[in-house]
């Protein structure tokens, strides 16, 4: 009677080394996770603070050209005057 006594506790044992298996395994996993969607945010920070970066470089060269195409604009219209005063 002592052995079916002893025996439940055993698998009882099993089950619960079992399940802290378990539960060891899928904390493993919940931090792996975790770890990773941590190197991604921070490539994800990398990528924004990049792309940030060339925006601002464009938005530079845009009004550079705009200034430059104002520029252009107002010889032109000075060599037309120009041109236009001259052929009266």
């Amino acid at each position: 009677m002592s052995d079916t006594l002893t025996s439940p506790w055993r698998l009882d044992r099993r089950i619960s080394l079992s399940v802290l298996l378990q539960v060891a395994i899928l904390a493993s996993l919940i931090l792996g996770s975790w770890l990773n969607l941590q190197c991604q945010l921070d490539l994800l920070q990398r990528d924004v603070s990049v792309l940030l970066r060339s925006q601002e470089e464009f938005q530079q060269k845009l009004e550079r050209l705009s200034e430059q195409s104002l520029s252009c604009e107002y010889r032109l219209q000075a060599l037309e005057r120009k041109q236009s005063s001259q052929g009266h």
